[in-house]
């Protein structure tokens, strides 16, 4: 986990939900000083009526690359004004899969974080989407922050961290590093699970404040919450304290209840109004002492 950020990748697609998510990378680069990467991938895998093998063997249209690298150029110019400081607005047009390109540029350029675009109807962007939020976090190890037109807040004052039964260390200390700079309070939750003595979840949270103390001096609280789903009573809690961001990892923890949200596979990301850093950094926790 770096200490500070350095560049920060925004697949782009051209659409309205690409504005807030350019928009929040950019006052996050402003605030870290780093560069943002606007990305394009021209995909051929999306025309249905071709199987996947043909569809590869059919050249790139060049007006349509043409007119991709003039939108990209165009968004550029657009929002290159807005950056203080020494970052600057890259751009590429890659082609192929996209969520193969994109994790092969996040690879090769060293990204540090993701910032993605939501539409404002969920369910089509989980259907129709060609970039995943869980799969991208899970092949490329760096955070991705889900953002949507609701959720552009100046800053990030509150911070929530939910807690499972490990200790997130990279969660933690990205969220540390956050707070630090944007001068927050960071929340520790956690469920308070039925027919058990105070202790593992007391445990639980008990190392992560230690963890938190021993990097910075921010401003910690700790909550444990009633509930059996942690995701929704994250959101909950969150709702009720007007939290700016929401940090989770994609594991079941992190799925909303309900039978349609476990077939649409629903995750934190998708049902929060309040911006959300999906983190899936592998061996990142410890167990508690």
């Amino acid at each position: 986990m770096p200490k500070t950020l350095y560049n920060i990748l925004v697949p782009v697609d051209f659409t309205a939900k690409n504005k807030w998510a350019i928009s929040k990378a950019i006052e996050l680069a402003n605030n870290f000083h780093c560069n943002v990467h606007l990305v394009h991938v021209v995909s051929k895998n999306l025309l249905p009526l071709l199987p996947l093998d043909v569809s590869m063997l059919l050249p790139y249209d060049a007006a349509d690359m043409n007119n991709a690298r003039k939108k990209l150029e165009n968004l550029r110019d657009l929002y290159r004004h807005h950056l203080c400081g020494d970052g600057n607005i890259e751009i590429s047009l890659l082609t192929g899969n996209p969520s193969q390109q994109l994790a092969k540029y996040i690879s090769q350029y060293d990204m540090d974080m993701v910032v993605v675009g939501l539409a404002k109807f969920n369910l089509i962007h989980r259907i129709w989407s060609a970039v995943s939020i869980s799969q991208l976090a899970r092949k490329t190890n760096i955070p991705v922050l889900a953002i949507r037109s609701s959720g552009l807040v100046s800053h990030f004052k509150k911070i929530v961290l939910p807690l499972t039964d490990e200790v997130p260390l990279h969660r933690i200390k990205l969220a540390t590093m956050l707070a630090r700079s944007f001068k927050s309070t960071v929340y520790l939750v956690s469920l308070r699970k039925e027919d058990e003595q105070p202790g593992p979840a007391g445990n639980i949270m008990n190392t992560a404040l230690e963890v938190v103390q021993s990097l910075s001096t921010i401003p910690v609280q700790c909550f444990l919450l009633e509930g059996k789903n942690l995701a929704k009573s994250t959101l909950e809690f969150s709702k009720r304290i007007n939290a700016d961001l929401i940090m989770a990892n994609p594991l079941k923890e992190f799925h909303m209840p309900g039978w349609w949200n476990r077939i649409t596979r629903k995750i934190l990301s998708y049902g929060s109004k309040i911006p959300v850093i999906t983190v899936d950094q592998q061996n990142e926790t410890m167990s508690a002492l």
